[in-house]
């Protein structure tokens, strides 16, 4: 017999136990030799990360189709693994260096390698176990590190296969450069913030006039933001036609503090409507002035350190072209050095002294930060490393079009259109010594040798030295007399982009570049589960590199998952405070009633709005089947292996069994169609309205009575239904399934099989005579509540029923069911009539009229005037809502979850409404 109630903190632990001893999750667990294979791969976590409320959906997602296909009987992997994270893992180790106050510098590259590896054992990975608690069913035993030998194999391979393709290049160009942790980051790694600032107005004297700050001819105004900058113009814009500037075009300009002297160009990036219409030009510290720097042959003079600090002794372009004095004396020493913003006052103070500030005005503007670092990014020109991204992207753009991968919800595709077809070369070059050091060996001329192996890359600098007459044959050979690698080559010290390896996960995991018998049975991958921010970042990715190396698309269909949000619909963010923390969830409820809620909640394209109290109500649902379950167990139900479905004989049997099958279509048509929510509803609807409501409810005349054939049948019925609830909630909660089924295998027996093993419920009973029998004693019953509860008939009251116009097949069920209706209903006599009696409530099943005389239990006027009241009160909330989401105002500068919650009032206030017009129109029919 069960427990008296179901204890989630002990039973998990132990279930999740009996799993690992069956190895139950392994690849092909449970599945017949040949069978179809089915797999996933794991979005896979940063080896830092802990478990967030988008884990827990994203997860919980992958296992539902992951089990249910596994119960299919399909050839299953589910392949987990981690992410090296190389930004995030730097930090984290060294953040715990410098609580011992040791810099990342004091050691070499090797021994904090080291200190990182030393970490990951400690503390890296706890995600994993974080997983198991929320019952992920990976292959745990297949655990992959983007660190690991055999993806770094495949790095390796992919890297230089590209580089003799001429796909991968290095090359000069501006990059994001983010000045703490000193590494070029991507665009998708940098993120704008609105700021206050100001916008800066500058005169530039016109060369060859004598400037006077009031005379407009003999200066241009520019307006910037980043008054440091200025030291590295090179130019100013004007738009070709702009009549104000065509006799200055082709003239040039004096750089205040520098003294260059820098040319007006006529190009169309700059707005004739936008401010003076006349635009500073600093190639080396702007994306778009590159651009145009480019386009107008302008040099590219960077004035910052990779800190972010001015840099202009040494810098042989900064004094190019300077043909005017320094507005004030030793200004090059004073401004070396400084940090950008210092260096900003003070140029601005220089620039004021000498009377070429026109203006400053207030600017609130959007500022680029880097993610992770933290701080303003700045466009810095350096070496990068790049992967020609565009022609990988071709392939890649033409299997969404054409259908070999698609995106649900289908409107993804869009916006994966959106950047594939504008994309830019992908910088995969990191500052960064945790990670992928990049294959690249430098010869002493600088000529680059890209090979997997430092021995490798020696033979072919070898082999091209001594090829070539000229001073490097003779300084080789030299060297190889003493055969001294280190001394002809000199290996790149940047690492790969996190993303780069990450972009291999579904072939590099199975054992790529090796034709291992993984990767000829588990690719193509068949769902890739993934939260929208990471489209751009990996999904794009993976299909680009799929494509080009396995010569078929990583997985068929792309499932894009909306955000977890918090009760009133506001994003989570640890500012706001509004974070849920999932493991306390897990901690209260248990997982299977978080797992539940969410995915019930996992309609396509919206988001999740997470409110703890409905996890508590669906920790309740499984309450109700753990209850149920007991109430059969004190009936006698038990597993009957002779129980054959089409032996059922009884209404209330046939009727249960034709729900099943319709239920378990539904469900498997939902999950197969990733309509996850639909899925979770309709095993609900089965489980808490048709089983425990209602067949419970119709089985105990049954049990009680004398009937011992009908006993037999329904008890092995019962017992049928458990077995398939239990497989069809299996996916969604698979906790307490696996300890039902366990617990009702029958005294002194076993299951030959785990539950997450069993074979999916494929029921082909339907009896739609008697199912369309009992549904209608079911909406019968349900009506006549409804009626009782909205006109607050007295629980204990019985109503005489009074059925109008009923046709022969409604006359046969009164008869048939009177027994029920009235224990159900709490009805006395049931008669028929041809016209409603005065005083009665009424409502309409099929062709009949319903009617309950209620002149005697309720005080209709009293009734109608509580029922008016709650209506006046209901009506003048929701008009004060409107009146307060109807406010511009309100709406545009309320915090987001004060919107949101507002909304939510409205449409409650709107379904209360609703429900008290009915009730007070019965109630007037009555009276």
């Amino acid at each position: 017999m069960l427990e008296k109630t179901y204890d989630a903190k002990t039973v998990e632990p132990r279930i999740a136990a009996t799993w690992d001893e069956a190895e139950a999750f392994r690849a092909g667990a449970g599945a017949e030799e040949g069978a179809e294979a089915f797999a996933i791969v794991i979005p896979p976590p940063n080896v830092t990360g802990s478990l967030h409320m988008g884990h827990a959906l994203n997860n919980t997602l992958q296992d539902i189709m992951v089990r249910f296909e596994r119960m299919r009987g399909k050839n299953v992997l589910w392949q987990p693994g981690m992410d090296h994270a190389g930004i995030a893992t730097q930090m984290v180790v060294e953040r715990r260096l410098a609580e011992k106050n040791i810099h990342r510098r004091d050691l070499t590259r090797e021994e904090f390698i080291d200190k990182v590896w030393e970490w990951k054992a400690e503390s890296g990975g706890s995600i994993f176990n974080q997983l198991k608690r929320l019952g992920a069913s990976c292959d745990w035993s297949r655990e992959r590190f983007t660190m690991d030998e055999g993806l770094s194999k495949a790095v390796l391979e992919v890297f230089v296969t590209l580089y003799k393709e001429g796909l991968i290049y290095k090359d000069k160009r501006l990059v994001n450069w983010d000045p703490k942790l000193l590494t070029a980051i991507s665009d998708l790694e940098v993120e704008q913030k609105e700021m206050d600032g100001n916008l800066w107005h500058f005169r530039y004297p016109v060369e060859g006039e004598s400037y006077d700050p009031e005379n407009p001819a003999t200066y241009v105004t520019v307006a910037t933001t980043r008054p440091e900058t200025m030291l590295g113009d090179t130019g100013v814009a004007v738009h070709p036609d702009d009549e104000r500037y065509k006799n200055l075009v082709g003239r040039n300009v004096v750089l205040p503090i520098v003294g260059r002297l820098i040319p007006v160009v006529a190009d169309e990036y700059s707005d004739p409507e936008k401010g003076t219409g006349a635009v500073k030009i600093t190639p080396a510290h702007d994306f778009n002035d590159f651009e145009v720097g480019k386009r107008n042959n302008l040099r590219a003079i960077s004035i910052l350190t990779t800190e972010a600090k001015i840099d202009i002794r040494d810098n042989e372009d900064f004094l190019e072209g300077v043909e005017v004095t320094p507005l004030r004396e030793g200004v090059w020493e004073q401004l070396h050095g400084l940090d950008r913003f210092e260096a900003r006052k003070l140029i601005v103070q220089i620039m004021e002294e000498g009377g070429f500030l026109a203006k400053i005005e207030p600017h609130r503007h959007m500022v680029p930060h880097g993610d992770r670092g933290g701080v303003p990014i700045e466009p810095l020109l350096t070496d990068q490393w790049y992967v020609n991204a565009a022609e990988l992207a071709k392939p890649a753009i033409a299997s969404v079009r054409e259908g070999r991968t698609n995106f649900v919800p289908k409107n993804w595709e869009k916006t994966y259109f959106d950047w594939m077809e504008n994309i830019q070369p992908w910088t995969i070059s990191r500052q960064l010594w945790w990670g992928h050091q990049i294959p690249a060996w430098y010869g002493p001329d600088g000529h680059i040798f890209v090979e997997k192996s430092e021995e490798e890359a020696l033979n072919a600098a070898i082999q091209h030295y001594l090829a070539h007459e000229g001073p490097w044959k003779a300084w080789v050979e030299e060297r190889l007399e003493n055969f001294e690698p280190g001394a002809i080559l000199t290996r790149d010290e940047d690492v790969l982009d996190t993303w780069f390896s990450s972009a291999l996960w579904p072939f590099s995991t199975l054992g790529w570049p090796d034709r291992t018998p993984e990767l000829k049975t588990y690719y193509q991958t068949d769902v890739l589960v993934t939260g929208f921010d990471i489209i751009f970042f990996w999904v794009a990715r993976m299909m680009m590199m799929g494509l080009h190396f396995m010569d078929e698309e990583p997985f068929h269909t792309v499932y894009v998952h909306a955000l977890v949000r918090d009760k009133n619909g506001a994003k989570m963010s640890k500012s706001k405070g509004n974070v849920i923390d999932p493991l306390e969830l897990i901690d209260e409820y248990g997982a299977d009633a978080l797992r539940f809620t969410l995915t019930i909640m996992a309609a396509q394209g919206r988001d999740v709005k997470l409110d703890p109290a409905r996890i508590a109500g669906y920790r309740n649902f499984g309450t109700k089947l753990w209850n149920a379950t007991r109430f059969a167990q004190m009936n006698g139900v038990a597993r009957n292996d002779d129980f054959w479905l089409g032996d059922a004989k009884l209404a209330v049997n046939r009727w249960i069994l034709t729900e099943l099958t319709r239920t378990a279509r539904a469900v498997t048509e939902a999950i197969t169609s990733y309509r996850f929510n639909e899925a979770a509803g309709a095993a609900y609807r089965f489980v808490w309205n048709l089983v425990c409501d209602w067949y419970v409810e119709l089985l105990k005349p049954v049990f009680m009575g004398d009937d011992e054939a009908a006993k037999v049948e329904s008890r092995a019925c019962f017992a049928f239904v458990l077995d398939e609830i239990y497989k069809l909630l299996h996916p969604m909660m698979p906790f307490m399934t696996e300890e039902l089924w366990a617990q009702t295998a029958g005294e002194g027996r076993e299951r030959s099989t785990l539950l997450c093993h069993a074979a999916w419920p494929a029921p082909e009973f339907e009896d739609a005579e008697a199912a369309g029998d009992v549904n209608w004693l079911v909406d019968l019953v349900s009506g006549i509540r409804s009626v009782r509860s909205e006109m607050n008939v007295p629980a204990a009251a019985i109503a005489p029923l009074v059925v109008v116009e009923a046709n022969e097949t409604t006359r046969e069920r009164l008869v048939r069911h009177e027994t029920a209706i009235r224990r159900l209903a709490r009805v006395g006599n049931i008669t028929l009539a041809d016209t409603a009696p005065k005083g009665s409530a009424q409502l309409v099943l099929g062709e009949a009229t319903i009617c309950l005389p209620l002149g005697d239990l309720v005080d209709l006027q009293a009734e109608e005037a509580r029922l008016k009241k709650e209506v006046a009160k209901v009506t003048e909330e929701i008009a004060r809502i409107a009146k307060k989401l109807s406010n511009e105002k309100f709406v545009a500068n309320a915090r987001e979850d004060v919107v949101a919650a507002e909304r939510e009032k409205l449409a409650e206030f709107e379904e209360t409404q609703a429900r008290l017009a009915t009730a007070l129109e019965r109630v007037r029919s009555a009276g």
